[in-house]
């Protein structure tokens, strides 16, 4: 397990810039946290590094799609209720096809394979500053300090 701190929207950008330079193209990241934790910002910074200019939240489309280095698909789970609700999103048929990014994962837990990337990121009492624990990523942990 991986911890690191940010300190800044900058910084969890780049948090999702260091992930992305890791990343073979199949991936599936599954962040947890909370409104505002950052999910997107790190979003942004991991599609910034495969080529991808524009991010925006997939909160009312469910799923945005982009074309950089690799195909990225963009979930937002936030409205998903059961799994009749997620397999409507088309959630399976994503899978292997490019690196999945999944906000609000802890709507779908029980549908991550282990070798999803887990990705928690929590707020402090400091209102810029987050605490990220990525899990599956142990081999890179000297990338994250």
């Amino acid at each position: 397990m991986i911890r690191t701190i940010s300190h800044s929207t900058i910084e969890t950008e780049q948090i999702g810039k260091r992930l992305a330079a890791l990343l073979k193209g199949n991936e599936v990241i599954a962040l947890f946290g909370d409104l505002g934790a950052g999910k997107t910002a790190f979003t942004r910074g991991l599609c910034e590094a495969l080529g991808i200019d524009e991010v925006s939240s997939p909160t009312f489309a469910i799923v945005n799609e982009y074309s950089g280095k690799f195909s990225v698909y963009h979930f937002d789970m936030y409205r998903i209720t059961s799994l009749d609700d997620l397999y409507s999103t088309g959630f399976y048929d994503y899978l292997g096809n490019g690196v999945m990014v999944i906000e609000w994962s802890e709507n779908i837990e029980s549908e991550l394979d282990d070798s999803a990337i887990r990705i928690h990121i929590g707020k402090t009492d400091n209102e810029n500053e987050r605490i990220f624990t990525i899990e599956g990523m142990d081999a890179y942990a000297d990338t994250f300090t």
